[in-house]
C-alpha cells in the first residue's frame, strides 16, 4: 500500500514539473523573439548642387501647338541635353539625357522638355503655366529669372492672352514615376514656389505615408525608408496657423511607385 501511494506521488510530481518546464520555455522564447520594427520614412537635406545664377528663360512663345523658349545659360554655363556636373555623386534618380526644361500646366504632373523648342499640346482655355531650368536629376533652379509663371489663354494651339499671377503658389515637381533600384534609397522632394516666401508667415506641409513634415525652407529634400509599392505625396502651402492658403491649385497629390531591380537580383 505505501509503495503503491509513493508511485502515484512521484507520478503526480513528475507532470506538474514538465508542465512548469514546458510554460517556461515558451515565455522565454516569446520573451527573446525579435520585435518587426518598420522602416520610418525621413526627411533629410540634399546636398548642395551647382548653383546656376545666371541661367535664364528669357522668352516664351506657344504658337500652332509649339512651344519656342529662349534660354541662356549665362557664364555659369547652364546648358540644356548636358549632365549637371555633379549627376554621379547625387545618388538619387538621374535623367540620361541631361539637364531640360520642366513644363507644368495647372500643376498637372510635369513635361521633361531637352530642346527649347517642341511640340506641346494645351487644351483651349485659362491655364496655369510654369516653365523652370532643370538640373539633369530633376532639382529645380530656384532662381526667379530661370522661370516662367503665367496665366494664359490658349485657342486653337496658340496663346492668345497671358497676364501674371500674383498669388501665392506652390507647384509640384517630384516625386515622379517609378523608381527601382538603389534609386529607391534617395527619393528628391522638390516643388516650386511664386510669390511667396518660406519662413514664419508660410509653410509647406508635405504628407507622406502617414509622416506630416513642416517645411520653413525652400530647397530640395531627400525621402528615405519609402516602402516597395505605390506611394503618395501631398503638398499643402499653409499660412501662420496651418491652415491651407486659399490660393489656385493648392494643396496637390501626386502617387509614385518604387520597384526592386529585378536585374539586381
Amino acid at each position: 500500500m505505501r509503495t503503491f501511494i509513493l508511485l502515484a506521488l512521484l507520478a503526480i510530481f513528475s507532470l506538474a514539473c514538465g508542465g512548469g518546464t514546458e510554460s517556461t520555455d515558451t515565455a522565454a522564447e516569446e520573451m527573446e523573439a525579435p520585435a518587426m520594427e518598420e522602416t520610418k520614412i525621413t526627411i533629410t537635406d540634399m546636398p548642395q548642387s551647382p548653383d546656376f545664377p545666371d541661367a535664364a528663360i528669357t522668352t516664351m512663345s506657344y504658337k500652332q501647338g509649339k512651344f519656342a523658349f529662349g534660354v541662356d545659360g549665362g557664364e555659369s554655363g547652364y546648358t540644356l541635353g548636358t549632365q549637371t556636373a555633379d549627376a554621379e555623386q547625387k545618388m538619387c534618380a538621374n535623367s540620361a539625357q541631361g539637364q531640360h526644361i520642366h513644363l507644368i500646366i495647372d500643376n498637372e504632373p510635369y513635361a521633361a522638355k531637352y530642346e527649347a523648342n517642341f511640340d506641346y499640346d494645351v487644351a483651349d482655355g485659362n491655364h496655369y503655366l510654369l516653365a523652370f531650368l532643370s538640373r539633369s536629376y530633376h532639382e529645380s533652379i530656384k532662381h526667379p529669372t530661370a522661370a516662367k509663371v503665367a496665366m494664359i489663354n490658349v485657342k486653337d494651339k496658340t496663346v492668345t492672352g497671358q497676364k501674371e499671377v500674383a498669388e501665392p503658389m506652390l507647384f509640384y515637381s517630384r516625386p515622379k514615376g517609378t523608381y527601382t533600384g538603389k534609386d529607391t534609397e534617395n527619393v528628391m522632394l522638390d516643388f516650386y514656389l511664386a510669390n511667396v516666401t518660406l519662413g514664419d508667415e508660410y509653410k509647406v506641409k508635405a504628407e507622406v505615408g502617414g509622416e506630416t513634415f513642416m517645411i520653413d525652407t525652400w530647397k530640395p529634400f531627400f525621402l528615405k525608408g519609402l516602402p516597395m509599392g505605390e506611394n503618395t505625396v501631398t503638398l499643402t502651402l499653409v499660412d501662420a496657423e496651418g491652415n491651407a492658403v486659399d490660393t489656385p491649385l493648392n494643396p496637390v497629390s501626386r502617387t509614385f511607385t518604387l520597384a526592386e531591380d529585378k536585374a539586381e537580383g
